[in-house]
């Protein structure tokens, strides 16, 4: 009853839909405007009806067969990409087809696998029957994975049906999808019947997966990919990033803006100019979720004083009081050179809260500050908190005492970011143990 009630509503939905996401793609041309479109950057259209080149369809007729993960934008994409690397280093045989829905994570994909031959970069399928199964008869994978969120009935279906394994990665829950699925748990139960294994990042997590209708002998609790800094095989480019930065004057402490909503990059310029007064040579690194906006950011700070210094434009000389990154798939390395970050999507008053992901700077050993709207990192969050790892602030007025409290004080820094660093020491491996399960 559900996949029936979903093959009826969801083209409907579909072409609802439609206005709104052609809408986002001019906003998103319009913020690239300034930057060379990736390769490729075109050709999404057919890929996502399940068409490929026949330079592709030479590539996924090789063997040995592929294993294939979806995932959704470049915070997906990295999670996928981690998960990718844990599956060539236990097999240097596997080959890995990694799809993406955004551009942006399409882009991401585009310089990854330049260096890496194992890997092919495709588009996600819309979740029509006709191109989940054109995907799956063109790619013939020996495993379908999915991860965090992102689940396609037709797509699972048409993989059930040609016999291959469904494994759902990094299963990420929040509290809001959690009542939902619960509210209709007789109703879609038989999706989830479709994965062989679910992998939940939290020991918390089987229970709440068990009760949305998951089987318990198909969930595995495997330990946090996002939280896991194992992947010690990703080259950093902390070194890189630094000589970038340098010459605009960063060379004392900095703040770092992680994943960014409006107008938490205003709250972020109005504290930079307050504390400079205590802090002269206080920096700020501001990394939004969408690099699309970033033409509307630099030309905010620009009229509130700011010197603003654009990533795609570096090397550059002169100074600047604020480095705005306009690339995508970097945050990781630019939280490197934090002495102190904010996790964005987590103020009151912005579009969607929720909160980013805090584990990649507290896995650094930083002292992480976020707004009080975490909720899609729940478990990570209060377990920071209770180990005193991390500093909750409730609203952007908090921001200047927060952060002051921590710049004045090295060892107050280094003991929060000590404290991080060992509450996730359970999420160690985590990546290690998704790949052995999608391998089993």
């Amino acid at each position: 009853m559900a996949l029936l009630l979903y093959r009826l509503f969801f083209p409907v939905a579909f072409l609802f839909a439609l206005p709104f996401y052609a809408l986002r793609l001019v906003r998103r041309e319009r913020g690239r405007a300034s930057q060379e479109k990736p390769p490729g950057y075109g050709v999404g259209l057919g890929q996502r009806f399940g068409r490929y080149s026949e330079e592709i369809r030479a590539r996924l007729a090789e063997r040995p067969a592929p294993v294939w993960i979806c995932s959704i934008s470049v915070g997906e994409t990295l999670v996928a990409l981690k998960i990718a690397r844990a599956i060539r280093a236990r097999d240097p045989q596997a080959r890995v087809v990694l799809s993406v829905t955004t551009s942006t994570g399409y882009e991401l994909l585009l310089r990854e696998s330049a260096a890496l031959g194992w890997l092919l970069p495709l588009y996600n399928p819309v979740d029509f029957s006709f191109a989940a199964r054109a995907a799956i008869a063109a790619i013939r994978p020996r495993v379908l994975v999915l991860t965090e969120g992102g689940i396609w009935p037709n797509l699972l279906c048409a993989a059930r049906a040609a016999g291959i394994r469904i494994v759902l990665a990094a299963a990420r829950l929040s509290p809001r999808s959690e009542r939902r699925w619960r509210r209709f748990g007789k109703i879609v139960r038989s999706v989830w019947g479709l994965f062989d294994l679910v992998c939940v990042p939290e020991a918390a997590d089987v229970a709440r997966f068990e009760g949305i209708g998951v089987a318990r002998d198909r969930i595995r609790h495997t330990g946090g990919v996002k939280f896991d800094n194992a992947a010690k095989d990703a080259p950093s480019r902390e070194a890189e990033f630094r000589a970038l930065a340098q010459p605009l004057g960063f060379s004392g402490p900095i703040i770092v803006g992680g994943s960014t909503w409006a107008p938490e990059e205003q709250a972020l310029a109005e504290v930079l100019k307050n504390l400079r007064t205590e802090f002269p040579a206080l920096r700020l690194i501001l990394v939004p979720r969408h690099v699309e906006r970033a033409a509307a950011i630099a030309d905010e700070l620009t009229r509130a004083g700011l010197r603003v210094a654009l990533r795609s434009k570096l090397p550059h000389t002169g100074e600047a009081d604020v480095l705005l990154v306009d690339t995508t798939g970097e945050l990781r390395d630019w939280y490197a050179l934090a002495t102190v970050v904010f996790v964005g999507k987590s103020l009151p008053g912005i579009a969607e809260i929720g909160g980013q992901n805090a584990g990649e700077p507290a896995a650094l050993g930083l002292p992480v500050i976020f707004g009080p709207h975490m909720e899609n990192f729940a478990p990570l969050v209060a377990h920071l908190l209770n180990d005193n790892a991390a500093v909750q602030i409730a609203e952007a007025a908090d921001l200047a005492s927060a952060l002051r409290s921590l710049l004045a004080d090295a060892e107050k820094r280094a003991a929060i970011g000590t404290r991080a660093r060992a509450a996730l020491v359970p999420h160690q491996g985590a990546t290690a143990r998704t790949a052995e399960c999608i391998g089993e």
